[in-house]
């Protein structure tokens, strides 16, 4: 690597210099090339994280964590293979490149191997503002974990509590290659939450709410997280169960975000390459309804999962994944892209351990123009979902089945409280259904505003 430009610099998050990522990624990458290695990537994350528990008025754990790792890719023709470490002392440094050659020339062929197209690597790193510049303090942890409990428990009719709890994390990623891509960035995370049960005996009923955030500014308060977790148990107390129907089904945007993440499942070029998506067939076609449009952008601002290049180093950007219900892209990463015939979306994430795999950012679903009371108004009788419970939900055929609890809504307004029971349907047809109202807030690395489904089955008793 030595003398090969380099592209793009960020320093937010400085290391001491035993640590110093751009000397040791330079160095290991120079040993590779010497080792045998016609291309490589390494990958340095480095991290601190604190976190508190609180829990009846008594502070349960006070945690902290310091950790650094390194990922070494090598390439030999089209073999490679991957070596990760945390030891960082120069012994164990110096031995990577070598070991991490002689597994590749062991390994069997990948033709779809390679790092990014030097065209393809980002020139420039975008600022983000991820960074928080001030890290909390234990005692403020404390405090926050202890406000958001406090909170819950205030609400008439919260009984116990699980806890509550405060975090924060910093996290800085750093990426080289041996075609001379240089790159780095780092962010912070603030979290707050709490769970906390109302109701007495068998007829209890448990809920929660959190919040996460790259800046303390933007992190919602601890006793509006706690009142909200004491008011949602209370709400859910006396449910009940429903006879099997088919109705209309509204998805809180929590549990809408859900639905937007098996999309980005179906359209993960890997899904696609091996043929094992039910949307596998559809590129350009009509996916959802004509209003619909779903973005990934990784370059949001303070956006939770924003990055200002993806894992391979490639530029990335705000896409249209559906536009106006039709959809526009695959998520790609190199190696899936090269099986598809296609160019990378810069949609790669990965770990210091493994291969790069396609990955959306900050994925969310526009929202629409009704309100969440108007989208109900017209149902006589249907079901709003707040939680959702198991995995049934099949990839390859997008045959949907999950436990549900949530209320019952008469009349366009919501009567009572029912659990125990199961939605079903097809992702295809659910999709195609869909209409979402105008309540969209970005809360998640993926978010969604409240939606409404028509025609869903319900199983109750």
């Amino acid at each position: 690597m030595t003398g090969a430009p380099r592209y793009g610099i960020d320093t937010a998050m400085t290391s001491s210099p035993k640590n110093d990522p751009q000397t040791i990624l330079a160095t290991l990458l120079d040993a590779a090339k010497k080792a045998g290695a016609d291309a490589a990537d390494a990958l340095h994350v480095e991290g601190v994280s604190s976190s508190v528990s609180y829990r009846l008025g008594k502070l349960e754990d006070v945690e902290r964590a310091e950790s650094y790792d390194l990922g070494l890719r090598v390439f030999v023709g089209q073999k490679v293979a991957f070596v990760s470490s945390t030891d960082f002392s120069a012994d164990a440094l110096a031995a990577l490149p070598g070991r991490a050659v002689a597994m590749a020339r062991l390994a069997p062929e990948d033709k779809f191997a390679g790092l990014a197209p030097k065209d393809r690597l980002a020139k420039t790193i975008p600022q983000l503002d991820l960074e928080d510049s001030v890290e909390p303090s234990a005692e403020l942890l404390i405090a926050r974990a202890r406000g958001a409990e406090a909170a819950a428990l205030a609400v008439k009719g919260v009984t116990n509590s699980e806890g509550g709890g405060a975090s924060f994390s910093r996290n800085a990623v750093t990426l080289a290659t041996s075609t001379g891509f240089f790159g780095r960035y780092a962010g912070t995370s603030h979290g707050i939450g709490v769970a906390v049960l109302a109701g007495e005996g068998t007829g209890m009923e448990r809920d929660y709410d959190h919040a996460s955030a790259r800046h303390a500014g933007d992190l919602r308060g601890a006793e509006e997280i706690g009142r909200s977790a004491g008011e949602k148990a209370v709400k859910r107390l006396n449910p009940r169960s429903m006879k099997s129907q088919s109705v209309p089904v509204v998805f809180h945007s929590d549990e809408a975000a859900g639905l937007v993440g098996h999309f980005a499942g179906a359209i993960s070029g890997a899904a696609i390459a091996r043929g094992v998506s039910f949307l596998k067939d559809r590129m350009g076609q009509k996916v959802f309804a004509d209003a619909i449009q779903i973005i990934d952008d990784p370059h949001r601002v303070r956006g939770l999962r924003s990055k200002p290049f993806d894992g391979e180093g490639v530029a990335n950007q705000r896409r249209a994944l559906i536009e106006n219900g039709v959809l526009t892209t695959w998520l790609l990463d190199c190696a899936s892209a090269r099986q598809l015939g296609l160019q990378t979306t810069g949609h790669a994430a990965r770990g210091t351990g493994g291969p790069p795999s396609p990955s959306s950012t900050n994925l969310y679903l526009e929202a629409g123009k009704l309100s969440v009371k108007e989208l109900i108004a017209d149902i006589k009788q249907g079901f709003y979902v707040t939680e959702l419970m198991g995995m049934g939900v099949n990839g390859v055929t997008g045959d949907y089945s999950r436990g549900a609890a949530g209320f019952w809504i008469e009349n366009g307004e919501i009567a009572f409280p029912v659990s125990e029971v199961t939605i079903a349907g097809n992702l295809k047809d659910m999709f195609a259904r869909l209409v979402p109202a105008s309540d969209l807030e970005f809360r998640h690395g993926t978010n969604a505003p409240t939606v409404r489904i028509e025609g869903m089955t319900l199983a109750g008793a």
